[in-house]
């Protein structure tokens, strides 16, 4: 039996690979579907089946894809409501090939439809080896309960669900449908792409709660905020199928210009001393340079918007659409070819940022000629904090720019962590009409820290 675990890197989202007697499934397919061709390709196996585990909220599926280029039949849980052709399961059910079976195991809690998935190789044992769980039991975590039901509902049922998972052998391999960083668990997800049901069942910080009214406060008690678009996309997987992905089109400057004009946004996915230094006015930076590009351009761009792509190149360009479309944005309307260079030679305004890093910031703060505008999230802020500075998490700046900011007085150094979030939220207000707007980079609020500067908490 072959088993390979496919990443999205920029999600943190896990897909699988069971193959076995020349035929082959995937399990929670994402969009991009190359890699599972070539797999198919270099291994000479075709593929006949693609599960589910559940109508995902954080990504696109790429099963309508998937099965358009290979004509395997799609298998979601008979409770998901989807609206395209598929073998519904059952709790038990068994899909099989050559020899592996594949068995759903109900683990309703993240969704009321979750389905976990156990593998076994007659090959070597009919025992449970594999158990691809999805959103339920991560690495080091749990899933979050809040998506689809009552946070308590949820939680409630991912108790009894844990349990069976536990209920297998202690040698069985655990594959999730994410590794650490995705908003679909807690801060507790590993970046260990792998662990057992006895690890797990000894040292998960939810698997040894034994008591369940202890276990939901525990689960319910630190949920994160959802982004705007999760059920949009669990609507967008539910169907009917996405076939075909975007064709990103190059255009020239003025004919993006002409689109802005028409109410289309620009998102730059360059790094952010390159945007600070000149960039189309208007424009949103979401760099690429560090992954869930795609979760934080839909915190803050509606995905029913005309999206435009600016990038370092062409390529990177069209690479950005793509990691916009995993997560739902469907009208790309194209990128400046050339880019920022091209835009400039057009004659156009080209737009800057002045730009600080922690030590400059930490000079100017002393002065006291800025205000600090944090754009962390609570948790980080609770954990330490300048005094006296402004905290507005930065998808929170999404619909526009409280009062309170436009009469400072004062110029706003602008600043997350590592200048990520930063480079979005400090865009964004001049997006919304303030000049006087400085970018913290190459580092943040608790670098200053290092630098003279006391954090409260």
């Amino acid at each position: 039996m072959f088993f390979r675990q496919v990443m999205h890197d920029d999600l943190g989202c896990a897909s699988y690979v069971v193959a076995c007697g020349g035929e082959a499934a995937v399990i929670d397919p994402k969009w991009e579907i190359e890699d599972y061709l070539a797999l198919a390709r270099d291994q000479s196996f075709r593929f006949t089946h693609v599960l589910e585990t559940h109508n995902h909220a954080d990504h696109v599926s790429g099963h309508g894809r998937l099965a358009a280029a290979t004509g395997a039949t799609i298998h979601i849980s008979r409770d998901a409501e989807v609206a395209y052709e598929h073998e519904p399961l059952a709790d038990g059910d068994v899909v099989a090939f050559g020899k592996a079976r594949i068995m759903a195991l109900a683990t309703p809690g993240h969704r009321p439809e979750h389905t976990a998935y156990v593998v076994s190789d007659g090959e070597r044992a009919n025992a449970p080896w594999i158990v691809v769980t999805g959103d339920s039991l991560f690495v080091g975590d749990l899933a979050r309960p809040d998506l689809a039901i009552d946070p308590e509902e949820g939680a409630h049922e991912l108790f009894g669900s844990l349990r069976r998972l536990l209920a297998l052998d202690d040698f069985a391999e655990i594959w999730p449908g994410h590794v650490g960083g995705s908003l679909c668990g807690g801060a507790g997800m590993s970046q260990k792409p792998v662990s057992t049901v006895g690890f797990e069942r000894r040292y998960n910080r939810f698997a040894t709660i034994s008591n369940e009214a202890d276990f939901v406060r525990r689960l319910t008690e630190q949920l994160a905020p959802q982004p705007p678009n999760f059920r949009r996309i669990v609507e967008l997987n539910r169907g009917p199928l996405l076939t075909e992905a975007a064709e990103v089109a190059p255009l020239a400057p003025a004919r993006l210009s002409g689109l802005m004009d028409s109410g289309a946004v620009v998102i730059d996915g360059r790094e952010p001393r390159e945007f600070d230094a000149g960039h189309v006015p208007s424009s949103v930076n979401v760099t690429m340079i560090r992954a869930a590009v795609g979760t934080r351009a839909a915190w803050v761009v509606d995905p029913e918007q005309d999206v435009l792509l600016v990038a370092a190149t062409d390529e990177e360009a069209r690479r950005l659409g793509r990691l916009l479309e995993a997560v739902g944005f469907r009208r790309l309307a194209g990128f400046l070819a050339g880019g920022v260079p091209a835009w400039r030679d057009a004659g156009l305004d080209v737009g800057t940022t002045p730009a600080l890093d922690p030590a400059g910031l930490a000079s100017r703060l002393a002065r006291g000629d800025v205000l600090l505008l944090d754009v962390r999230d609570d948790d980080e802020w609770k954990a330490g904090h300048v005094a006296g500075s402004v905290h507005v998490p930065y998808y929170d700046l999404r619909d526009g720019v409280q009062e309170g900011l436009r009469a400072s007085g004062k110029p706003f150094a602008v600043a997350c962590s590592t200048g990520n979030r930063s480079a979005i939220a400090a865009s964004l207000l001049k997006r919304a009409g303030l000049s006087d707007v400085i970018h913290v980079t190459d580092g943040g609020v608790r670098d200053l820290a290092d630098e003279g500067i006391e954090l409260v908490r």
